[in-house]
């Protein structure tokens, strides 16, 4: 049994470093989770602004909140 294992490790074909690459699917593959990515990052986006404007509109019990009238004016500094 010993002898079997010891004959397995010394035939492994396993290839050298520099002989294995990724090719196109590995390419495909990374350009797909980049995208997958953006487009869940825009969607937490999209739905956290969705959620401050419930917030804002008092839909969970909060008080209603005018965010345009809480704007800094700027031009008044002189």
């Amino acid at each position: 049994m010993l002898d079997l294992l010891i004959i397995t490790f010394l035939d492994d074909p396993t290839p050298k470093p520099n002989e294995v690459k990724a090719g196109p699917l590995g390419f495909a593959v990374w350009m797909f989770m980049i995208l997958a990515v953006v487009v869940i990052a825009f969607s937490l986006v999209k739905q956290l602004r969705k959620a401050q404007a419930a917030k804002d509109a008092g839909l969970y019990g909060d008080e209603p909140v005018d965010r345009s009238a809480e704007q800094p004016e700027t031009d008044k500094q002189g």
